[in-house]
């Protein structure tokens, strides 16, 4: 006779054994997983797809190329060195001890933060690495060598990147240690992106003059695509930082979608009354600024917030490309493709900025389990707390002052020292050609079953692109 269940017999879903051990929550990895795949989906295709569409036909491949690349070129640089680095031990309070993540022991151990393994988590970190670098991308479309960005990559995720995971999100990380607030990336991530791909720029040059000139999309709907992509994405990119599906994790979900439409609005509007016209790039473009300036802030503040910020972010950076980059010289001589700097640096800046005004201290504690460190200026002033205001909003500061340093230095040495092995720019004559040149293979067939000319390579694909609309009022992208 079979012996009788205990009285308190756990469902067997919560019964522990050796692969679901007493410290993981089912739960919570699973939506780390989840979100973790979400962030990569913003890459590949999104990213893809977004480049591939958004440039002109002759660099189709090309753009979407270097996107693919660097994914996959930062995962096997992320296991082998770039986490620890980035969330390791401490060697220096803005950068970890190198070594490994690969092993059965240190990838089934529980993560630094939240209750799952380390696997899950260095996953997780890795789709934001990739990220940022396929965000650099942007800047240098058209023009880069695709030798030197297969250098570039590596390079810039080990002495640039992992400095700024480190020091802002490592639990040992200065900044971090400090109390500076950057929920999901508005730092690490944009600022970062958006200050290397206008350094990385510089340093490549300019593409040639008639693609400045003209540069229209020969995909809309494919880079529309690409950005809904994005966008849905990011539902992974803040919603998962939180490490937990948690309470905190649902409001920043929905304050990055409030944002982002916000923004979206706010940039139509201002296109209408200014230009006359509905911009799709332009309604595009603000969507991401206002997907940016939210990450920062996403977890920690309320939703009238979130309107807020999106207002600003609809409106700041379209100021600064619309008018501020038509009356800088520096803005005008550096060419970046895709207004990296506008929507990401720019918007970045903002973020980590307002972050500071509109902090919560029961959302900060609901995310970091601290209550009091973390107070924005605003509520400062509410609870005569101005002490702890006022040294959030210098930490913000601070925090930009460190990310644009370190950036500009690093993106420069390392561009230097790429151009001393490979050229950082294509020849004159590739790029008249662009895709075939640098890869022997373009986008679109010209001939029935996608047969080329044996000429190709000579075209200068002007009898192509006419007829395509160039989008008024916008720089390069826009």
């Amino acid at each position: 006779m079979a012996p009788p269940p205990p009285l308190f017999a756990l469902p067997p879903n919560l019964v522990t054994d050796d692969a679901n051990p007493p410290w993981m929550n089912k739960g919570d990895n699973a939506w780390q997983l989840t979100a973790a795949t979400l962030v990569g989906l913003q890459s590949v295709p999104g990213l893809i797809i977004l480049y591939g569409g958004a440039v002109k036909k002759k660099w189709a491949v090309n753009s979407a190329f270097m996107a693919l690349y660097a994914f996959a070129c930062v995962l096997v640089c992320w296991v082998c060195w770039g986490f620890r680095l980035s969330f390791g031990d401490e060697l220096i309070p803005v950068w970890g001890k190198i070594n490994v993540a690969l092993s059965q022991h240190y990838l089934l151990e529980p993560a630094f933060l939240g209750k799952f393994p380390n696997a899950t988590m260095v996953f997780f970190q890795f789709v934001f690495a990739a990220i940022t670098l396929i965000l650099i991308a942007g800047a240098v479309l058209g023009r880069m060598n695709f030798y030197a960005w297969m250098l570039f990559v590596p390079l810039w995720l080990t002495f640039s990147y992992t400095i700024g995971a480190y020091t802002i999100w490592s639990v040992n990380g200065w900044l971090s240690v400090a109390g500076l607030i950057d929920y999901s990336g508005g730092y690490v991530i944009h600022l970062s992106s958006g200050v290397a791909g206008f350094t990385a720029a510089y340093w490549v040059g300019p593409r040639l003059t008639k693609d400045r000139e003209r540069f229209p999309p020969n995909n809309i709907l494919l880079m529309l695509a690409g950005a809904g992509l994005l966008w849905m994405g990011w539902t992974g990119f803040n919603g998962g930082d939180p490490y937990a599906a948690s309470i905190d994790a649902s409001l920043a979900v929905l304050n990055t979608h409030v944002c982002a439409a916000t923004s979206l609005l706010t940039w139509l509007i201002l296109d209408i009354l200014i230009f006359g016209k509905a911009s799709v790039i332009g309604a595009v473009q603000g969507m991401i600024t206002g997907l940016v300036c939210i990450t920062p802030a996403a977890g920690v503040v309320h939703g009238w917030a979130a309107i807020i910020m999106g207002i600003c972010s609809g409106s700041i950076p379209w100021f600064t490309m619309m008018v501020v980059h038509k009356k800088s010289e520096l803005l005008q001589k550096v060419d970046d493709t895709m207004a990296v700097f506008h929507t990401h640096a720019v918007a970045g800046t903002l973020g980590g900025v307002l972050t500071g005004l509109f902090a919560n201290p029961k959302l900060c504690n609901l995310f970091y389990g601290k209550y009091g460190q973390y107070v924005g200026l605003f509520y400062g002033f509410h609870m005569k707390d101005y002490h702890n205001g006022f040294r959030q909003i210098g930490l913000q500061l601070v925090g930009v002052v460190f990310i644009i340093t370190v950036n500009i230095i690093s993106t420069s040495l390392i561009c230097i020292v790429v151009r001393l092995i490979v050229p950082l720019r294509m020849s004159e004559e590739d790029m008249e050609v662009g895709d075939e040149a640098a890869h022997g293979e373009e986008a679109y067939a010209i001939w029935g079953q996608g047969e080329r000319s044996e000429n190709s390579r000579f075209s200068t694909y002007n009898d192509m692109e006419t007829g395509e609309a160039k989008a008024k009022g916008h720089v390069e992208m826009t």
